[in-house]
Order: C-alpha cells, then sequence, then structure tokens
C-alpha cells in the first residue's frame, strides 16, 4: 500500500543498508538527538515480495514471522528510549508510529546504559539463546568511557539505530530459515515526521485501519499483529476485570 502523506508531515528516506547509488537524506536534517520527536516509520520486504505472509510464488505461509516482529518490537520497546505508539505488520511491509525520548535516555546512569546495551548486545548467551547474566566487569567494559557513556545515550534514543535493531535481526533469522543470503527488506526505511497532534492523530487512525484498508481484516478487532488490536484487547480484559 503506497505511503499516504499525512496532514502537518514529511516523508523522508533513511538507509538501513548498503545502497550507496541512491542518494539519501542526511539524518541531521530531520532526527535530533536531544529533541522529542514522533515518527512514522514504513520499511517494506524486499520487491515487496509477502515475506512474511503468504507467498503464493514460493508456495510457502510466512506469516509466522509476524510473531517474531511483533516480539522483536516488545524486546526493543524495553531497552531504546523509543516508545512504540502504534504498528501494524502486514505480509509485505510494516508501520510504525514511533516517539524518542532523549530525555529519558539523558537521566539514565551509566549502569543502566550498560545493562541496556548488554540486554540489546549480550557477550554470552544461555542455552536458550537468552542473554546470560553479566559480571559487574563485564559490564563495567561497555561504560569503560565518557566516550563510550555518550555514545550509548545517543544510539538508545536514535531512529536509525532502533529500526537497524529491528529489522537485522529478522532478516537474518529469516535467511537462515530459508538457507538463503542477500536483503530480506528493501534498503531504506521511510520516516515521516509527525509535526503536531492532528499529524499523529490521522497517522495513527491510518496505521490502525491499513490491515482493513488492504482487505486482510473486516474490523480493527480482528486485525492481527496490530497495535489497534492489543489496545481493544487490554480494554476489554480491563473492563472484565
Amino acid at each position: 500500500m503506497p505511503c499516504t502523506l499525512i496532514p502537518n508531515s514529511r516523508v523522508f528516506t533513511m538507509k538501513t543498508q548498503g545502497d550507496d547509488a541512491m542518494p539519501r537524506v542526511s539524518r541531521k536534517q530531520i532526527f535530533s538527538e536531544t529533541d522529542v520527536q514522533v515518527f512514522h516509520l514504513i520499511s517494506r520486504c524486499v520487491r515487496r515480495n509477502h515475506l512474511c505472509g503468504t507467498d503464493r510464488r514460493a508456495g510457502r505461509d510466512y506469516s509466522h514471522r509476524k510473531l517474531w516482529i511483533r516480539d522483536r518490537l516488545e524486546l526493543l520497546a524495553s531497552i531504546f528510549a523509543v516508545e512504540i505508539l502504534g504498528f501494524a505488520v502486514m505480509d509485505n511491509h510494516l508501520h510504525l508510529v514511533i516517539r524518542t525520548r532523549p530525555d529519558l535516555a539523558a537521566d539514565w546512569s551509566p549502569d543502566q546504559l550498560a545493562a541496556r546495551w548488554w540486554a540489546l548486545f549480550p557477550q554470552r548467551r544461555l542455552a536458550d539463546g537468552s542473554p546470560a547474566e553479566p559480571s559487574k566487569e563485564e559490564l563495567h567494559k561497555l561504560i569503560c568511557s565518557e566516550t563510550a557513556i555518550a555514545d550509548k545515550r545517543r544510539r538508545l534514543a536514535s531512529v536509525s539505530w532502533f529500526m537497524k535493531c529491528l529489522v537485522e535481526p529478522i532478516a537474518k533469522r529469516a535467511n537462515r530459515e530459508d538457507d538463503l543470503k542477500g536483503h530480506f527488506w528493501e534498503s531504506r526505511f521511510k520516516a515521516q515526521p509527525l509535526l503536531d497532534e492532528l499529524a499523529i492523530a490521522a497517522c495513527m487512525a491510518y496505521v490502525d485501519l491499513n490491515p482493513v484498508r488492504a482487505a486482510v481484516a473486516e474490523t480493527p478487532e480482528n486485525s492481527e499483529f496490530t497495535s489497534v488490536q492489543q489496545r481493544i484487547a487490554d480494554r476489554q480484559a480491563a473492563q472484565q476485570a
């Protein structure tokens, strides 16, 4: 589905993998390291193939990969200073509405930064693949200088790093599953700044209704792997409690 321009917004394309032949907008032009910002992000599967749904050409169902993406989003939301306001995982692309919170990252202590970084890039893992409990020495190595501390603080509030840590593990896992190499996602993700409450509300509605508009769901309530379905389920559970 083509990207719709939301009122009071502007679409930019950002690189996530190598594609030097294509021009790109400088990150400094749209991403602030100090200001709270809201973005609509879109990432598409390579050649818009249905690599997260039913691929009729390959005769395979990859819908389980949507669960990978949702679980990865949940993990990243617990680590980054980035709030996920909305999402819709489609068969061949992903919509996100996120809010950066560099103000939160600025308050994290060096020890908190190290613990979050270890959770993101563990140097040791348990047999089930989960991060092993780090030692004090291992955590200290991650924050051994003021430069290292500042770098991790910046990266943990960065849109580019958030997307890198989302799409790359999914691509590697899918390639292992298919015994293939190469790109899973298109080389660029689109970043659409949402500049006021009207733009945010319009974009949230666009993302929430994406599965309905694409005719893969009849209502938001049965739109699987979306934040709107999750919000509705949470509200119903609270009312029944």
